[in-house]
């Protein structure tokens, strides 16, 4: 096996980014080197505080910057250069590998010639809703996929579809396609896999390389989530204006609301159709933001992405 580093991009992390470290700890394959690039050192800081983390996790590099200067392409740009193994692995703070094959399954997928990424499958914890763990299944389900160019038209914008909350990269391909885009609010990890494929490279995913991660967001955070999400695919024509996400997204909606009824969870799917139009209406007006006062648009973004507005 190659020489793997990991990269992660930490703000405000919890506990569940300590569950994460202690994972990469006791990998198959060792982790040569982890670099944690955080946002904010006070919550960092307050994190590991009276801890032993700095003596328990001697192949660490962190490397500390303001909110201000947090970009999702450009920082993850910026931890890469860190690195100097051939594979690098990006991670979320909040994605814990289900067991100790993560980084084995990630490198494996990677054989395959034509390979650029290879994303990893995303598993619901018992504490969500039944709702967000069918969610979770529809778009991370068991089965092994590598897109190419070839599968646009069967796939449409699935094609495209690669997470970076647990993804492996090919550094030489990483670099001759240019790494992530410099500048987005959104959607870094897509934008990157499209363009592979647009340069003849394949897509895998890989669902025997599991993480834990998964969100019950509100009504009111998946709006700005999914207005974000309309924003890249708005600045980003060239990718998005030949595949359409609006039918996948239907798809799902009705698929989520036939497993409640077969599993009689009545009382959740009001919620579902709710939370679908605080979807829809985000991503609608994201897609039409460059029409919109910028107060507003500043307003509909996610708190985490209104510094984008600033620069």
């Amino acid at each position: 096996m190659e020489k793997v580093d990991v990269v992660i991009l930490t703000y405000k992390p919890e506990q569940k980014f300590l569950d994460l470290m202690e994972k990469l700890a006791h990998q198959t394959v060792p982790v040569n080197k982890i670099i944690i690039m955080n946002t904010e050192q006070k919550y960092f800081d307050r994190l590991t505080y009276g801890t032993l983390f700095s003596k328990q996790y001697k192949n660490v590099q962190i490397r500390h910057l303001s909110k201000r200067e947090f970009d999702h392409g450009r920082t993850r740009n910026s931890g890469v250069r860190c690195s100097e193994a051939p594979v690098f692995v990006m991670m979320t703070q909040d994605a814990v590998p289900a067991d100790e094959f993560l980084i084995e399954a990630l490198l494996r997928s990677l054989e395959q010639e034509n390979a650029a990424v290879a994303y990893g499958r995303q598993l619901a914890p018992e504490s969500c809703t039944e709702a967000e763990k069918f969610t979770r299944n529809f778009n991370y389900p068991p089965e092994k996929a590598v897109k190419t160019k070839n599968d646009i038209e069967k796939l449409g914008i699935k094609t495209y579809f690669c997470s970076n909350v647990c993804a492996a990269y090919k550094r030489d391909v990483f670099d001759a396609l240019g790494g992530f885009i410099k500048h987005t609010i959104f959607n870094e990890d897509m934008i990157y896999a499209a363009n592979a494929v647009q340069a003849g490279y394949a897509v895998v995913y890989q669902p025997e390389a599991k993480v834990y991660h998964a969100h019950d967001l509100s009504c009111g955070e998946q709006f700005h989530r999914n207005f974000d999400l309309g924003v890249s695919q708005a600045d980003h024509p060239e990718i998005f204006a030949s595949v359409s996400s609006e039918s996948e997204g239907v798809r799902l909606v009705k698929m989520t609301i036939a497993h409640l009824k077969k599993k009689k969870m009545w009382m959740q799917i009001p919620g579902v159709i709710i939370k679908s139009g605080f979807k829809y209406a985000g991503y609608r007006l994201g897609r039409q933001y460059k029409s919109l006062p910028r107060k507003l648009v500043v307003k509909c973004s996610a708190k985490a992405n209104r510094e984008y507005w600033n620069r």
